[in-house]
């Protein structure tokens, strides 16, 4: 059987649990952007495509979501399939941390956010996890107190995560003032300046300037050495070629944000709706900015990983 049980509500593939005991490069990726990220046929593509990649990279790829009341670390074709839905299937809903026990206890099928897939991969036992953007702190917090719960997991659990920063439809600003208040370490790979999901850079600083994925993977080995508890964020810029200019991309963030304030979209439900009406505002070049980069991110996820495992295999070994 391809997938064993490690928990009362927690299974991992045989191909991921065989690399973890091997000490090979394992990449955990969220369902989110299969379910709620991407339309259909293209969230299936990419979630293939994703899976590929890290193997090409030489590391598994481990596709976290909740399968019929268990966490899944290492979804199986079918389950991804199951989570891209298409014509004449339901929507799988999404989940993010709160709502794992409700799916185990009714043994309900879910797609993981970025807080719940760092959670679920942290328990199994993968160290990097790759995603497009993470979640933040909304604009207009200090009225709705909205704050993506990816950050606080993120301040709790040891993984590295490659990301191209924030969403853009977040406050910035304000999202990286809760990351250093987390303890969370923020990396830029070949940038001084933390990128903005579509866009190659913000006006605000990383915390620190890393050249290639095997000096990012020295920072994570060197936290996890040390015993500190916490992330380590490592940002990739959008490829050049797809980054969708500043101004234009405002313009039609503003025009997203007064249509969901018309419509009185909020909650979990807002930022799909604004990635959605990004891609009709800019003609789909969002679109095309976020495939070119969650695959280059899960490059970069692959080879930090591998040399993740052969960090902590030398330290062991040491």
């Amino acid at each position: 059987m391809p997938i064993r049980r490690l928990g009362p509500h927690l299974d991992a593939s045989e191909e991921v649990l065989a690399a973890l005991d091997e000490g090979r490069g394992v990449v955990a990726l969220e369902s989110t952007l299969i379910a709620h990220g991407l339309p259909y046929p293209a969230n299936l593509e990419t979630a293939l495509a994703l899976e590929d990649i890290v193997r090409r990279g030489g590391a598994v790829p481990a596709t976290i979501a909740v399968v019929r009341g268990a966490a899944r670390v290492g979804c199986l074709r079918e389950d991804i399939e199951l989570l891209a839905g298409g014509p004449g299937r339901p929507a799988v809903p999404k989940a993010s941390l709160r709502d794992l026990p409700v799916l185990y206890a009714r043994g309900l099928t879910g797609a993981t956010t970025v807080a719940a897939t760092a959670s679920l991969a942290a328990l199994a036992g993968v160290s990097v996890f790759v995603t497009g953007g993470i979640g933040g702190v909304h604009r207009g917090w200090p009225e709705t107190l909205d704050v993506s719960a990816d950050l606080a997991v993120l301040g709790r659990v040891s993984l590295a995560v490659i990301c191209a920063g924030a969403k853009s439809v977040l406050d910035v600003a304000a999202t990286l003032e809760y990351l250093e208040t987390a303890g969370v370490t923020v990396l830029g790979l070949g940038i001084d300046r933390f990128p903005g999901f579509h866009v190659r850079e913000t006006p605000y600083p990383v915390d620190a300037r890393v050249e290639s994925p095997a000096d990012a993977a020295a920072v994570f080995a060197a936290r996890l050495r040390s015993g500190l508890s916490g992330s380590v964020l490592v940002t990739v810029p959008v490829p050049r070629e797809a980054e969708v200019p500043r101004a234009d991309l405002e313009k039609a963030l503003e025009r997203a944000l007064a249509a969901a304030a018309a419509r009185g979209v909020k909650g979990k439900a807002l930022t799909p709706f604004l990635l959605e009406a990004l891609t009709t505002e800019t003609g789909g070049r969002s679109l095309e900015a976020n495939l070119a980069l969650i695959r280059n991110n899960a490059a970069v996820g692959a080879a930090v990983a591998v040399e993740v495992a052969r960090s902590l295999s030398s330290g062991r070994q040491g």
